[in-house]
């Protein structure tokens, strides 16, 4: 059986979905070549079509489903693990702020382009993710826009949150947030088998947790054990096995709005296969 191209993040909720099906412990699935890469890495892949399978934003969505098609499973989507806004003064907006971000097509900046409005700061730079929090502590940059475990470890470096972009999602639209996606490539992956494949790596990695913890703490970038284990009971949940019907609705209300914006191409609506 040939092997499928993947890309993943080396973030805990990832390397623990994916550690049964990378390490071949799925029955009937191909064997995996495993490229790690932070999401916006992945995003810009994926407009080439270098991987079988990869994870992306979904607000990278617009630009992809030409060549890709969304599976119903195995990504980030829920509740209370949205991004945060980060400074390290008692600034209340953004009035002539530089504001660094994970990526110009990251579901982080997207969100941020939404809230923000008419209140858009005075300039944005992408920089590497693990650059945010020092750089915004050093007053590199007057604010930053971080993900995954830096909710866990912002204070650490003495930075605020000016605003928790997943709660005011939340609040103004009642549906959980959208983060990253699991995608096939069209005429390469059958859909329908990569969904099977990635929702029994999903269940053996809640059958047996210490299983994945070496192949998870091998890529968490020196994370401290305890806050990996915070990022994967945040991560990976309900909407990881199965989107479901309030999951596709999220996904529909987040590129309606920025389709509505104009800050992406407007997609039809997305729906269970």
């Amino acid at each position: 059986m040939n092997p499928l191209s993947v890309a993943y993040s080396p973030c805990p909720n990832d390397t623990f979905v994916f550690h049964a099906l990378a390490h071949g412990l799925v029955a009937d699935a191909p064997p995996l070549e495993v490229t790690f890469a932070d999401v916006d890495v992945t995003n810009t892949a994926a407009e080439r079509g270098d991987f079988d399978l990869v994870k992306v934003s979904y607000a990278a969505l617009p630009w992809l489903l030409d060549t890709y098609e969304l599976l119903p499973c195995g990504g980030a989507l829920g509740r209370g693990c949205g991004p945060l806004l980060l400074v390290n003064d008692d600034r209340a907006d953004l009035t002539g702020a530089t504001v660094a971000v994970p990526g110009d097509r990251t579901t982080a900046y997207l969100l941020f382009r939404l809230w923000a409005g008419e209140r858009q700061p005075a300039k944005v730079e992408v920089v590497p993710f693990h650059e945010i929090m020092p750089g915004v502590a050093a007053g590199r940059w007057d604010a930053g826009l971080v993900i995954h475990e830096a909710r866990f470890t912002y204070q650490n470096h003495g930075l605020r949150s000016l605003v928790d972009l997943g709660e005011w999602w939340e609040s103004d639209t009642g549906l959980p947030i959208p983060l990253g996606a699991i995608l096939a490539r069209r005429g390469t992956v059958d859909p329908v088998a990569a969904t099977a494949w990635i929702r029994e790596s999903v269940r053996q990695a809640w059958a047996d947790p210490a299983a994945s913890h070496d192949y998870v703490m091998a890529h968490a970038q020196e994370m401290d054990p305890a806050v990996a284990q915070q990022h994967i009971g945040l991560y990976v949940n309900e909407f990881t096995a199965d989107l479901g019907d309030e999951g596709y609705e999220a996904i529909n209300a987040l590129l309606g709005r920025a389709a509505a914006a104009g800050f992406t191409p407007s997609v039809p609506t997305l729906t269970a296969p």
